[in-house]
């Protein structure tokens, strides 16, 4: 064979390769997801979309992605960033396959990424110090100074009003979040900023000066931002996703697992609280963190109990006859080998202990429910949770869900009701409140302790479910 013809064959070959890798099918962004077996996405650090909770992440954000993640098979790598115009870029790139961050559906975000169907809606609010007067109207905003989100949803709608009240003046943030404009109106360095409305609840409860004046925009979506382009295939599959749990009731179970426990919380004993954990916790800190320890728990989770039973007051006595910093009863505390129920060493350790034994009990709850069941065991008795459950399963709710449970447990104070049960009458109301109650005093105390160290906020993280810490 000649050179010439040699040349030739190893032409005709290429162009052959280079038609039939042309014709080859290209894997869609699904098929890239299913076959690394990783859902990459982006969110903000913050107690609305994804923040270290006491039985590992938390947050509506990441329950949302984590319950698609399993839907698809895959993990869940998850980066955060602060900075809306690099969320809103990295995702129209293509650099992270969803940015779910509590973002507002709005026009001028259409042009740039594609929106999943909505699973929320907000409103946007003004928020000021109560020590300063409620401003009526956007007239009476130019005696103070307004400071927002740059990029965001706030300055869009501030725009608009701006039509109507044309020396409405603002300043855009580009390094700060919600939670820290929010902070610096509560500190009165601020006199107003914007926050949307379930960012406003859940940081009332740290900062409980901070009062909404008015909402500035009507309801208004949350979705999920995606890239947009002809590949439609993982944005069918959200939207999917979106349509089935909000057909089976997952979606609204999931909003109330994050909110539901805000509903009753008593803003106005916050200071109280603070106060507490800057005087009398210290105190007690050690001791917490070593029963904590040896009990596999997280000890902000176990000094959040203490405060909701004793006010970590290690003499405290109920109308009942329970003592100490845990609230034990006499057969209780026997049982636990405690001899002086208002020893706080003894109490705390004790409290730990049981708890703990509820949790194994408790083995066939999924967390993080099984949080909230033996907290509310621990407040009422597991034989009367157990016949909540029973009560459930009659009611046709899910007698593994603390949504659903939260709403048989008062029942046991109905006698068509606890006449059918094993255990009888209880105040079925009280471990609700208490569950609620801890749980808000966790995520302040949570709180409280990450403003004083860097915040939780990795970079990349391979993230799971898991059990308490």
């Amino acid at each position: 064979m000649n050179k010439r013809v040699l040349i030739s064959l190893l032409i005709i070959t290429a162009v052959a390769l280079g038609l039939l890798n042309a014709c080859s099918p290209q894997r869609t962004v699904l098929g890239q997801v299913l076959k690394s077996g990783k859902l990459h996405v982006l969110t903000r650090n913050a107690p609305t979309t994804y923040y270290a909770g006491p039985y590992g992440p938390a947050g509506l954000e990441y329950d949302l992605l984590k319950t698609f993640a399993d839907s698809l098979g895959v993990e869940l790598v998850i980066k955060t960033s602060d900075n809306l115009k690099e969320l809103l870029s990295k995702v129209s790139s293509g650099e992270t396959h969803i940015v779910a961050a509590g973002l507002t559906v709005t026009e001028d975000r259409k042009k740039q990424v594609r929106f999943t169907p909505a699973y929320q809606e907000i409103t946007q609010q003004l928020v000021y110090h109560s020590d300063n007067p409620k401003p009526g109207s956007l007239a009476a905003l130019k005696k103070g100074h307004i400071e927002v989100i740059a990029n965001s949803s706030h300055v869009e709608a501030l725009k608009e009003l701006q039509q109507k009240q044309p020396d409405l003046q603002w300043t855009e943030n580009d390094s700060l979040g919600s939670t820290e404009l929010l902070k610096l109106v509560a500190e009165q360095v601020l006199d107003y900023t914007i926050a949307d409305s379930n960012e406003v609840k859940l940081n009332r409860r740290y900062y409980p000066d901070l009062q909404v004046a008015f909402d500035i925009s009507e309801p208004q979506p949350l979705a999920w931002a995606m890239q947009p382009g002809e590949d439609d295939s993982l944005y069918l599959k959200a939207v999917s996703f979106f349509q089935s749990i909000k057909k089976s009731g997952e979606l609204v179970h999931l909003i109330k697992r994050n909110y539901g426990h805000m509903r009753r919380y008593d803003y106005a004993g916050t200071p109280t609280y603070l106060k507490h954990t800057q005087f009398r916790l210290p105190r007690y800190q050690a001791l917490f963190e070593e029963a904590a320890n040896a009990n596999k728990l997280d000890w902000r989770f176990l000094a959040s109990m203490a405060y909701q039973e004793s006010h970590w007051n290690p003499r405290a006595v109920s109308p009942t006859g329970v003592r100490g910093m845990m609230m034990l009863t006499n057969n209780t505390a026997k049982q636990l080998g405690v001899n002086k129920r208002t020893d706080p060493k003894q109490s705390i350790n004790g409290g730990a202990l049981y708890f703990t034994q509820l949790l194994d009990r408790l083995k066939d709850i999924p967390e993080p429910d099984r949080n909230w069941f033996a907290l509310a065991a621990y407040n009422v008795g597991l034989g009367h949770v157990r016949d909540a459950q029973w009560i459930a399963k009659k009611k046709g709710l899910n007698p593994d869900k603390w949504t659903d449970i939260k709403e048989t447990l008062p029942l046991l104070r109905q006698h068509k009701w606890y006449r059918q049960t094993k255990h009888g009458y209880a105040r079925g109301f009280e471990p609700v409140h208490y569950v609620e109650n801890i749980r808000s005093y966790y995520d302040i105390l949570r709180w409280h302790i990450e403003r004083e160290t860097p915040r939780y906020a990795p970079q990349s993280i391979l993230v799971y479910a898991s059990p308490v810490l």
